[in-house]
């Protein structure tokens, strides 16, 4: 290897050994539409293969946020790979689109093969539970840009929906209702305060929180993967509307797949929230409203459709073990969101 470029501080060779541990993870995710081998300058995706008649392009990108650095302090790199790809695929998805591939990029204080290996598993292991292909990524080493143990992580993924089936939010009308799918836990936001509030606890996070997962397990949960029941949904059922519950909670997200002039009337008591949030409250010393404001409080996903419906497309989210709620109704109004239960 280049003796000059180590003397700057990058290894080349653990780079190329990075590159040989990743591949049998990144080749249990491929799709038979992947054009061509890895390891290209360019990676490539026959659409021509999907028997679309007009196929719309969806992309999407995103990271993890500072739940990444939870993760890099307690040395556990094998799951935040499934979070990047959730903040992505479940973007898309609100279109109705089919995730397709999916590319990665990793930015290191150093590479470390072992820890960019465990990094990859969790994204093959993402896309692999989503039908994604991942066929191309990034890793660089940059050790004036980042601290010793550090690295950053980001997604980039691609979906296709036939322009007859998009779904932009524009049908909704007032009489339509809600249907809330079960978060896996905090998911991907809020991290900034939640390592706030694990801080001025004092909590050990290695003690249990509760009778099957520590305290670091429960905030590692990975990102919930919304693909594969909301596609089954959409194959049976009219879907209207859908919001992936991000960062900014229920107050922000859910008026963004509304017209105007319409409410999202939110019942707050209509499900029962996971006690890791009502952990974050009490901690933090957070007023119930801005909860709703920041985290996803144990709802992830939402659909709006017939009220007839919903019925049956909860028995489809339960057949995928996910809990479903119908969580509010559409009403007519000025207000974006009403959430019931919740002081303001």
């Amino acid at each position: 290897m280049s003796k000059a470029y180590e003397n700057a501080g990058v290894n080349i060779n653990a780079g190329y050994e990075a590159i040989e541990r990743i591949s049998s993870h990144v080749e249990r995710t491929m799709r038979t539409e992947v054009f061509g081998g890895l390891g290209g300058f360019g990676a490539t995706f026959d659409l021509s293969q999907l028997n679309m008649k007009a196929p719309l392009l969806i992309s999407g990108t995103d990271g993890v946020g500072t739940k990444l650095k939870l993760a890099i302090d307690n040395n556990k790199h094998d799951t935040i790979g499934i979070d990047v790809v959730a903040m992505c695929v479940n973007d898309i998805l609100t279109t109705g689109a089919q995730p397709l591939y999916f590319l990665d990029y990793i930015a290191a204080n150093k590479v470390i093969p072992e820890v960019i290996e465990q990094i990859v598993k969790g994204v093959s292991d993402g896309c692999e539970q989503t039908n994604t292909a991942l066929i191309g990524g990034e890793t660089a080493e940059m050790g004036d840009m980042y601290h010793e143990g550090d690295y950053d992580l980001a997604g980039f993924a691609v979906g296709a929906v036939e322009k007859d089936d998009y779904i932009d939010g524009s049908q909704v009308k007032a009489g339509h209702v809600l249907v809330g799918l079960s978060s896996s836990g905090i998911h991907s936001n809020g991290y900034s305060l939640v390592r706030k509030i694990i801080a001025d606890s004092g909590i050990n996070l290695n003690d249990k929180f509760d009778q099957d997962r520590t305290y670091l397990q429960t905030f590692l949960e990975p990102t919930r993967l919304y693909v594969k029941p909301v596609l089954d949904i959409i194959s049976e059922f009219k879907i209207y509307a859908m919001t992936h519950i991000t960062g900014g909670g229920f107050y922000e997200n859910i008026p963004r797949a509304l017209p105007e002039g319409l409410t999202a009337k939110i019942n707050a008591e209509s499900y029962n929230v996971p006690e890791i949030f009502d952990w974050l409250q009490q901690q933090g010393n957070v007023p119930l409203s801005e909860m709703y404001n920041i985290f996803n409080m144990g709802i992830g996903y939402t659909l709006v459709v017939d009220r007839e419906n919903s019925d049956a497309i909860i028995k489809i989210a339960n057949q995928h073990d996910i809990d479903a709620y119908v969580i509010g109704e559409i009403v007519e109004g000025n207000e974006p969101i009403q959430i019931t239960g919740v002081s303001q």
